[in-house]
C-alpha cells in the first residue's frame, strides 16, 4: 500500500489497541497488540508518519534508531543485588533500567499522558548480540525483566535486504507475531503531504510532468544510484534557502540530493527554465491582476510542458498565500482560547499572572517538542508565534498599566484578527485574478481544469475555498460538473442507439 493508506492503517490499529471496554480494560490485552512493522523501501516517509499519527491521535511518540544500540544500552547494566530464598542469601544479577524504556517513563513524566507509540527504526538492522532481545521485546514488550507500560504500542520500521546490505532476514517465529505493512512509493499520495508541507514548486510540478522520477532505486557501473522522497523533501529545503540567501543552485547542488546522475542532470536543467518562466511572466503581477496582455498571449502559445510549468508558478504562490491566511487563522484560534481562559480566571488572579501561566505552558510544549526531535516545523512555528504574541501582550499590560486589562487584550488580540482578515482577502484577490488570466491565456482548455483540480487537491487553498469561498472557482467546477454530465448522457446516448442498431439488424436478419 502507499504510505497514505499505511498511515490510515495505523491509526486504526492504534485506536483498536488502546479502545477500552465498559469496565476500563483494553479490548484488546497486550498480549494481543501485535506490533507494527512497516517495510518498505527507504526515503518514502515511513519515520515521518508516526509523528503525524502521534499527533492527529494526541498521545506521545518516543523514536528510535535501532542500530544505534548496544546490547548493554538496550537491555540496561547488570549490577549484583542480594536476595533471601529458603532462608539463604544469595547474590544475583539485576540490570539497570533500558535507556529505551526509561526515555518512555520520561515522555509520560514530561506530558503526563499514559499512552503512546514506541517507533524502532532500522529493526532489521541490529547487530547479533541484539537480536535475540529485540525478538524477546517484540513477542514479549519486555527488556529483560523490565514491561513496556501499559498503553504503549510498539512500531517498528525496516527496509527490505535489496535496499541494505546490513539486514538480517525475520524468521517465521518472528513476522507472526507482528502486524506487518509493506509500503511503497507513490508519488500521489506524497504530493498531498508535499503541498502542505510547502514542498519548493520547481520540485511539484517538475515531478507533474515526470512522475517515474519520484522514485528510483538502481545499480550503476559505480554502485547504487537513487533518487528518494527524502532526497526531494531535503534539495527544497535548501532550494529555499538558497533563494532567500540569493544563491543559485546549480547541477552540482542538486546532484548532491538526488543521487542519479541523468534524472540530477534532468532536474538542474528544468529549474533553469522554472526561473526562466518566472522572470518571463512575473506571476506576481498576474496574481495582483496588472498583467501586460503580452503574457496572456504568450501563454496562450506555449508548448504543454511550458504551461504546466507556469500553473505551478501560480499555484505555488497561491499555495503559499493560503498558507500564511492558514497559519493566522490557527494563531488566532491559539491565542483566542487563552483569553478566553483570560477571561475565565479574571475574577480571582491578575490577568498578567494568567498570561505569564499561558506563556508558560505554551514554552513547555515548545520544549517538549525540541526535546523529542519533533520534525514538526509548521507546528513549532505557530506554538512559537503564539507564545511571542502572548509575551507581547503581556510586556504592554506591564508596561500600560490599563484601568481594564481584559479590554486592552481585546484591542491587542484585534490586530491579529485584522492580519488575518488582510491575508485572507489577498488571497481571495490572488485567486480571482489568476483565474482571470487563465481564462484570457487558455480558456476552456485542459490546463484550466488541471489548475483547479489542484487548487482541490492542495491542503491550504482547499481549506481557504472550503472555509471562505471563491466564485472564479465555483463557477469553473460548475462549468466542469455540466461538461461531465453532458459527456455522461452522450455516452449513455450512444450506447442507446448502438443497442437498438444491434436489435434493428437482429431483426431485418430474421
Amino acid at each position: 500500500m502507499n504510505i497514505k493508506r499505511a498511515k490510515q492503517e495505523i491509526i486504526n490499529t492504534v485506536r483498536a489497541y488502546l479502545a477500552k471496554d465498559e469496565f476500563g480494560a483494553y479490548r484488546i490485552p497486550a498480549v494481543r497488540q501485535r506490533p507494527i512493522l512497516l517495510m518498505g523501501p527507504p526515503g518514502i516517509g515511513k519515520t515521518q508518519i508516526m509523528e503525524q499519527i502521534a499527533n492527529e491521535l494526541d498521545i506521545d511518540l518516543v523514536a528510535y534508531t535501532i542500530t544505534h544500540h548496544t546490547r548493554q544500552s538496550a537491555l540496561g547494566l547488570p549490577f549484583i543485588e542480594h536476595r533471601s530464598f529458603g532462608g539463604r542469601e544469595y547474590a544475583v544479577t539485576e540490570y539497570t533500567m533500558s535507556e529505551i524504556l526509561a526515555a518512555v517513563w520520561q515522555a509520560m513524566e514530561r506530558s503526563g499522558r499514559k499512552e503512546g507509540i514506541l517507533f524502532l527504526d532500522e529493526v532489521n538492522c541490529i547487530s547479533e548480540t541484539l537480536a535475540p532481545m529485540m525478538l524477546q521485546f517484540l513477542q514479549c514488550k519486555t527488556f529483560g525483566n523490565q514491561r513496556l507500560p501499559e498503553g504503549w504500542i510498539i512500531a517498528a520500521a525496516g527496509n527490505p535486504p535489496e535496499y541494505n546490505k546490513s539486514v538480517r532476514e525475520f524468521d517465521v517465529v518472528t513476522l507472526d507475531r507482528v502486524k506487518r505493512i509493506d509500503v511503497k512509493e507513490d508519488y500521489a499520495a506524497w504530493k498531498e503531504y508535499a503541498l502542505r508541507r510547502g514542498i519548493h514548486g520547481a520540485i511539484l510540478s517538475y515531478l507533474d510532468i515526470r512522475k517515474d522520477h519520484f522514485y528510483k532505486v538502481e545499480a550503476g557501473p559505480e554502485g547504487m544510484q537513487f533518487v528518494t522522497a527524502r532526497g526531494w523533501e531535503d534539495l527544497s529545503e535548501i532550494l529555499h534557502t538558497y533563494e532567500a540567501l540569493g544563491l543559485t543552485a546549480d547541477r552540482e547542488v542538486v546532484g548532491q540530493y538526488l543521487q542519479m546522475p541523468a534524472i540530477a542532470k534532468d532536474f538542474a536543467n528544468y529549474l533553469e527554465l522554472y526561473a526562466k518562466y518566472r522572470r518571463v511572466y512575473r506571476v506576481e503581477e498576474i496574481l495582483n491582476g496588472n498583467w501586460e496582455a503580452l503574457r496572456a498571449r504568450e501563454l496562450a502559445a506555449a508548448p504543454f510542458d511550458e504551461k504546466l510549468s507556469v500553473l505551478g508558478l501560480v499555484l505555488s504562490r497561491l499555495n503559499e498565500s493560503a498558507r500564511a491566511a492558514w497559519q493566522l487563522d490557527q494563531l488566532a484560534g491559539l491565542l483566542h482560547e487563552s483569553l478566553l481562559r483570560v477571561k475565565a480566571a479574571l475574577g480571582q488572579t491578575p490577568a498578567a499572572q494568567i498570561l505569564t501561566a499561558e506563556l508558560a505552558g505554551l514554552d513547555r510544549q515548545i520544549a517538549a517538542k525540541k526535546e523529542a526531535g519533533s520534525a514538526d516545523r509548521q507546528g513549532m512555528q505557530l506554538l512559537n508565534q503564539a507564545a511571542r504574541t502572548l509575551e507581547g501582550y503581556l510586556h504592554t499590560l506591564e508596561l500600560e498599566a490599563p484601568a481594564e486589562p481584559f479590554d486592552r487584550l481585546k484591542e491587542l488580540f484585534s490586530e491579529t484578527l485584522e492580519q488575518r482578515a488582510a491575508a485572507t482577502d489577498e488571497t481571495g484577490s490572488y485567486l480571482a485574478n489568476a483565474f482571470a488570466f487563465l481564462d484570457e491565456s487558455l480558456p476552456g482548455s485542459q490546463e484550466l481544469v488541471i489548475f483547479a483540480t489542484e487548487l482541490t487537491a492542495g491542503f491550504y487553498t482547499s481549506w481557504y475555498i472550503e472555509t471562505f469561498g471563491c466564485e472564479a472557482y465555483f463557477a469553473h467546477n460548475k462549468d466542469l460538473l455540466f461538461a461531465d454530465t453532458e459527456n455522461a448522457l452522450l455516452g449513455e446516448i450512444a450506447a442507446a442507439r448502438a443497442a437498438q442498431n444491434g436489435t434493428a439488424g437482429e431483426e431485418l436478419t430474421l
